[in-house]
């Protein structure tokens, strides 16, 4: 791939953004406008698609599309497949899939579980498989898939998510191995605790935040995670956003794993008793 193709021309002209409806998906959505590409939005609240999809024509000019579609129902990929049909997808981000409940995982019935391991895994892969063909076709394009740190180490309260989490890192690793040399960009992008919409929801719901316009302390907020993945994207496998949580994955791989399990174990149930949400993981 020439060195002196430009951002449009290597993985335009259209982005597919799932999860695009708020924090780190429409952030990247815009990123993604402001560098010429045109954006489709996808996630399960169309309100909230049309506000960001009217910011973005708004600040850029860009065209955008949107379609409301679930990613934790049996036929989504079907669904995601058919809102893009007739478009050329040359980047797809796909930043659904965070967990609600945050319950250990006999708390409630195995049917809670069954969708996160739907969305987070199934979906993901199906869309790498449908997506990734056609780019290495035509020798380019980029597909980030977003990660968290609680797929690196077994964590409490989110045995599930975690392990869907590892699932896309891993998967991402391995698709890069198979296609970087094919001019496709793979990227896990691993995010720690980020000041989303989602994650301010889920502290005032746990009275760990007086409201959801306080920002979260000690965060990286959307924008910083998206420059980061934006400025490895070309270097791959996979990239871990924030210093803090860079330090943090190097003193816990001075342990082993069961060590590691053990400090992380000691370490939320201290924030979630305490209510010192700045080390809660995304």
């Amino acid at each position: 791939m020439s060195s002196d193709m430009s951002f449009a021309e290597r993985y335009g002209p259209w982005a597919l953004v799932l999860g695009g409806s708020e924090g780190v998906g429409a952030a990247y959505a815009r990123a993604m406008a402001e560098r010429g590409l045109k954006v489709c939005l996808l996630a399960r609240r169309q309100e909230k698609l049309d506000e960001v999809a009217a910011d973005i024509r708004g600040h850029t000019g860009a065209e955008v599309r949107t379609a409301a579609v679930d990613l934790s129902l049996p036929d989504a990929t079907a669904d995601v497949v058919k809102a893009v049909d007739g478009l050329d997808v040359g980047m797809v981000m796909y930043c659904a899939g965070a967990d609600p409940n945050y319950q250990p995982f006999l708390a409630g019935p195995v049917e809670i579980a069954q969708p996160l391991i739907h969305r987070n895994c199934v979906v993901p892969m199906q869309i790498c498989h449908h997506f990734a063909a056609p780019m290495v076709a035509r020798g380019r394009g980029g597909i980030v898939l977003v990660s968290s740190a609680a797929g690196l180490h077994g964590t409490p309260n989110t045995a599930v998510y975690g392990a869907t989490k590892a699932f896309d890192m891993l998967l991402a690793e391995g698709l890069w191995t198979e296609l970087h040399e094919q001019g496709v960009d793979i990227l896990s992008l691993v995010l720690g605790a980020t000041d989303t919409p989602a994650l301010r929801r889920t502290l005032v719901r746990r009275g760990h935040l007086p409201d959801d316009t306080t920002p979260v302390p000690g965060a990286s907020t959307s924008e910083e995670a998206v420059a980061e993945a934006l400025a490895h994207l070309t270097d791959g496998p996979t990239h871990i956003v924030g210093e803090r949580l860079r330090e943090t994955l190097r003193q816990l791989a001075a342990m082993d794993r069961g060590d590691a399990a053990r400090a992380i174990a000691r370490r939320v149930g201290g924030v979630m008793d305490s209510g010192r949400q700045e080390k809660t993981f995304r």
